[in-house]
């Protein structure tokens, strides 16, 4: 535990870079965008409990420009572009070590309909359900996000940006199912996942 906090620590001066508006180059770490206990804000995902398979994942999509929604580009291609194996699987462990909490931000009216799509899809627009990857709870598998939990505005802005045709895997079929979402249907989806435990 030791080691991780203390490449936790190295990593906090040295890991993301300056945003584009700074006019010089300053030290920035995880907590800024994801928060002290890793449970994110509207903008950056909870990493608390997360998959750690699927936060190495990420880190190397953003080191090799894979996830390229214009957050992804503009924060995290620089903070994963010199990690190195140990700091990624080092990263991961810690995340996934952390509790997750769940958001309880999304809108409540639109629960029943984002876990009746959650589980049983949408057939008529042959969109499968969404447990069969992330599974019942959405507690993920292996590289497939957890997704329990997660805040509503930041699970429908990846939503709409896979929609959009943005990646964040190599072969991910989330583009194409985004796509074929309606934003009704992209807002009751998050809707019910922030309240997932």
């Amino acid at each position: 535990m030791k080691r991780i906090w203390l490449k936790l620590a190295t990593l906090a001066v040295l890991l993301l870079p300056a945003p584009s508006w700074a006019g010089e180059a300053s030290p920035r770490n995880c907590t800024w965008c994801h928060g002290t206990g890793a449970q994110g804000y509207a903008a950056a995902p909870r990493l608390a409990g997360q998959r750690a398979a699927y936060i190495a994942a990420q880190l190397r999509s953003y080191a090799a420009h894979i996830r390229d929604n214009p957050l992804s580009k503009q924060y995290m291609w620089g903070a994963a572009a010199n990690l190195s194996p140990d700091a990624v699987r080092d990263l991961a462990d810690y995340f996934t070590s952390l509790p997750p909490k769940a958001a309880h931000d999304g809108q409540r009216a639109l629960v029943e309909k984002g876990q009746a799509i959650y589980l049983q899809g949408i057939p008529e627009s042959n969109v499968v359900a969404c447990l069969a990857c992330h599974g019942p709870v959405g507690e993920g598998v292996r590289e497939i996000p957890r997704l329990g939990g997660m805040s509503y505005f930041y699970l429908k802005r990846r939503l709409v940006e896979w929609g959009q045709g943005y990646h964040s895997a190599q072969e991910s079929p989330m583009p194409l199912v985004a796509s074929t979402l309606a934003p009704d249907e992209i807002e009751a989806l998050a809707s019910y996942l922030s309240y997932v435990r």
